[in-house]
């Protein structure tokens, strides 16, 4: 097993911010940032409350999708589409999967205005249970983090995770790939998310990257299989 582990910095332009009208108090401080979730919002970017505090940040998105070498992305658990956008930018193909209608719902039409909806399926269903019938070249994983409380937890162990225990998580994906891309909260427990490489035999490459964006650390993402170590390609 190798492992390596890198910073990447995100730096993107200012973008001109405008008033908050109608925006809840528990997603003002989403709201202000929403160039860096989607620098094509004003274009008609829609997100429910939590996709406000879920979606990932494009640049970070961007990043994982320049890492995913291609093929077909399976998107295990797409909200709004904010990651599924990005692969289908570079990738050939993308199943991007989630329990909640309105979700993906809201990530079709984000898709649309990022020009890429044709490259992908928006599959409404559980992603545990639909495993067994999916075919890609990468799974990526950014389960729900139980909410922006998981800030306040010193050591984000992988039980934390839901709907299910990220070591579940892990296996089920595993059985439709090892390249694996997760994208975590920056208070992980970066060994134990490291030693789900052990799950497989051999052990997976796993390669540990941190992401900022404008100098503030965002998450975590961890590369498993080929996707580590620019491998995958």
């Amino acid at each position: 097993m190798a492992r390596r582990s890198r910073r990447s910095k995100n730096k993107r332009k200012l973008a001109k911010r405008q008033g908050a009208e109608g925006v809840t108090p528990l997603i003002k401080k989403y709201w202000i940032q929403r160039y860096d979730l989607f620098s094509r919002y004003d274009e008609g970017i829609e997100l429910d409350e939590e996709g406000w505090f879920s979606v990932t940040p494009e640049e970070i998105a961007v990043r994982h999708a320049e890492r995913s070498g291609g093929g077909v992305v399976i998107d295990c658990f797409a909200g709004v589409g904010g990651n599924a956008i990005q692969f289908a930018a570079m990738c050939n193909h993308v199943v991007a999967i989630d329990i909640d209608p309105q979700k993906v719902a809201l990530a079709f039409h984000n898709a649309k205005i990022y020009g890429v909806e044709n490259c992908i399926d928006f599959i409404v269903g559980d992603f545990f249970q639909l495993a067994p019938s999916l075919k890609g070249d990468v799974a990526f994983l950014s389960p729900p983090w139980g909410g922006p409380s998981y800030k306040m937890i010193q050591n984000f162990t992988l039980d934390l995770l839901k709907p299910k225990d990220g070591y579940l998580i892990f296996q089920v994906a595993q059985t439709i790939t090892p390249n694996i891309i997760m994208f975590l909260p920056r208070n992980v427990d970066v060994h134990q998310v490291e030693e789900l490489s052990w799950l497989s035999s051999p052990p997976l490459d796993v390669e540990v990257e941190e992401n900022y964006v404008q100098s503030n650390l965002k998450g975590i993402t961890v590369y498993f299989g080929d996707a580590a170590f620019g491998q995958h390609g």
